[in-house]
């Protein structure tokens, strides 16, 4: 019973932080193209950093311990260290996230709009990966 409340924990806590993380460059796309908009930027601000730090950065909090409390109850699996390497990566996009946001805070965004275009297929493909390596657990 306590393996499938974390487990249940985790996939929801995956659910939100991917939302986030799908969410949050787009809202840097519309910022970049408005960001000479003091009243628009300000409201983007809010948007941004509410969505980042109430919903993006707890959500993988939770996803971090339920998965390693998952691997504690499953025992280690050589397909792990192949999916952890993909959310590290996950998360080192979410750090990004962190450092772009805090440029927009200060007026300081370099990037442009066709760059968070980009960036956010980043997530999409990291969790293509994830899941993948998740429903099939290749033997290696």
């Amino acid at each position: 019973m306590i393996f499938l409340t974390i487990k249940t924990i985790h996939i929801v806590s995956v659910i939100a932080w991917m939302a986030a993380l799908f969410y949050l460059p787009r809202l840097f796309v519309y910022h970049a193209k408005h960001n000479n908009e003091s009243y628009i930027s300000s409201v983007f601000k809010v948007m941004e950093s509410k969505l980042y730090g109430v919903i993006a950065t707890p959500a993988m909090i939770i996803v971090w311990i339920s998965g390693l409390a998952l691997i504690y109850y499953l025992g280690i699996q050589k397909w792990l260290f192949l999916k952890s390497f993909f959310v590290i990566l996950m998360t080192l996009f979410h750090f990004f996230l962190f450092f772009s946001l805090k440029k927009f805070e200060q007026d300081l965004n370099k990037y442009s709009e066709r760059f968070f275009r980009i960036i956010n297929e980043i997530p999409t493909i990291l969790l293509l990966i994830i899941v993948s390596l998740v429903v099939f657990q290749p033997t290696m």
